[in-house]
């Protein structure tokens, strides 16, 4: 799953995606207050949440539904989440803009529309780009890419 020295990579995350990594943080410590799971993947750490969305990355710190029914969703998820974690060492700050909030809107005001025309949610540039980085950065093959 290494691909950049840890030391290099945490120095990037946490100057040029300081915003992002620090946003995470501090959900980090509320969800770890409140006894959420954690389990390291990469270099990010994941934490296991009671929500009904699915997941959110913020630099290193990923959020996922806990007791998802689904092995695979989860195990996919996870890799699709990673991809985000290395979008965010690249883009840094121009990550709010470039991938979460264009992300945010496609996953929020367009599920009734990519469910009309059997649009994958997956096809949509962030999304896509985070499959693939995923995929590589981990060294994991998703289940069911879309």
């Amino acid at each position: 799953m290494k691909h950049i020295d840890p030391k290099l990579f945490y120095l990037i995350q946490w100057t040029w995606g300081f915003p992002i990594n620090f946003a995470g943080a501090v959900l980090y410590v509320l969800f770890a207050i409140l006894g959420c799971r954690h389990e390291d993947f990469g270099y990010a750490r994941i934490t296991y949440v009671p929500w009904n969305a699915g997941g959110v990355s913020l630099g290193t710190f990923i959020f996922m539904k806990k007791d998802h029914p689904s092995a695979d969703w989860t195990y996919d998820t996870k890799i699709h989440e990673y991809g985000h974690t290395w979008q965010c060492l690249v883009l840094g700050p121009l990550f709010w803009f470039i991938i979460a909030l264009p992300s945010f809107i496609w996953c929020n005001c367009f599920d009734g529309w990519r469910k009309k025309h059997k649009v994958s949610y997956f096809t949509f540039y962030p999304e896509k780009w985070a499959n693939a980085w995923g995929q590589k950065y981990s060294g994991m093959r998703m289940r069911h890419p879309k």
